[in-house]
């Protein structure tokens, strides 16, 4: 059985029944210790008074806010639970939306929820009348230090909870803005939607990996046997001085037929990043073509 991250009911009008979440996804890399670099020893981590001048048993370490400089206020374990909200043990649904209507840059981490019965009515009647719906619910749970707005939605083999940022935590000021042209330029633009199509196909997550991860795998491989180190080439790139160019150049080098377009005459002196902008999308579709996960 997985770990069980948060356990409690789920609230579904005068409906409640017991859950529990488990971690959907999670990120994986090379973990490295930190050690001492004249004997290769493990470097151990000691909490220390400044005020003393001596390490803390951790019997000794208590939780403090600062509410002013040098200004703190004493935070106990119990302080905690006597302020959790009714969403640390009963995860109330609060309404239905259609999952089209909730941008993604809300999401943040995934979870599978599990009935904590064999067999669990409740649990089946929810799942099956938000597949048949076509709606996911939204509800409150607070766990992990925190109270999270949270998305439950169906699949083929169960309901799937997604955490949320709240609407403060959402950095709208530090969004992309770009002005758009009052026109594109037909014969790039159509060249540009050519290239998306050549490029287009379905999600299958099993075809990606992490290469830098890899790389490091091996490096630690190459020098544990004494190996040199390989490096990695990396590609050139360099900026599109005629941009039609490096569309068709680009489209060339997806293997699929180019389109009937007449290309704008190119500067005779452009011709090196237009040749480094086909040899970056020649990676690309290598990288394509090589066989090879999701939150």
């Amino acid at each position: 059985m997985p770990a069980t991250v948060w356990k409690g009911y789920l609230s579904f009008g005068l409906v409640s029944f017991p859950i529990r979440l488990s971690s959907a996804a999670r990120p994986e890399t090379v973990h490295f210790h930190m050690l001492h670099k004249k004997d290769l020893s493990r470097v151990k981590e000691v909490w220390y008074c400044a005020a003393e001048d001596r390490p803390l048993e951790k019997s000794e370490i208590v939780k403090g806010f600062e509410y002013a400089k040098n200004q703190y206020v004493v935070i106990e374990p119990d302080d905690l639970e006597k302020v959790a909200p009714p969403t640390a043990r009963n995860m109330e649904i609060l309404e239905f939306v259609r999952m089209d209507d909730v941008d993604p840059i809300f999401l943040e981490k995934s979870y599978y929820v599990a009935p904590e019965e064999a067999v669990s009515r409740p649990y089946l009647l929810l799942l099956e009348a938000m597949r048949q719906t076509k709606y996911d619910a939204l509800a409150k749970v607070a766990m992990h230090g925190r109270e999270h707005i949270v998305i439950l939605r169906p699949t083929d083999t169960g309901i799937v909870l997604h955490t949320m940022y709240f609407v403060d935590e959402v950095h709208k000021e530090k969004e992309t803005r770009v002005d758009k042209p009052d026109e594109f330029n037909k014969k790039e633009l159509e060249m540009a939607k050519k290239l998306v199509e050549s490029l287009a196909g379905s999600f299958e997550p099993e075809k990606y990996h992490d290469e830098y991860r890899a790389n490091v795998e091996h490096l630690i491989e190459q020098k544990r046997n004494g190996q040199k180190v390989t490096s990695i080439t990396q590609p050139k790139s360099a900026p599109v001085l005629d941009l039609m160019q490096a569309l068709q150049k680009s489209l060339e080098a997806t293997g699929r037929p180019k389109p009937a377009v007449t290309a704008t005459k190119p500067a005779p002196h452009k011709t090196a990043p237009t040749e480094a902008m086909a040899e970056k999308s020649a990676t690309t579709k290598t990288a394509r073509k090589r066989p090879s996960k999701v939150a």
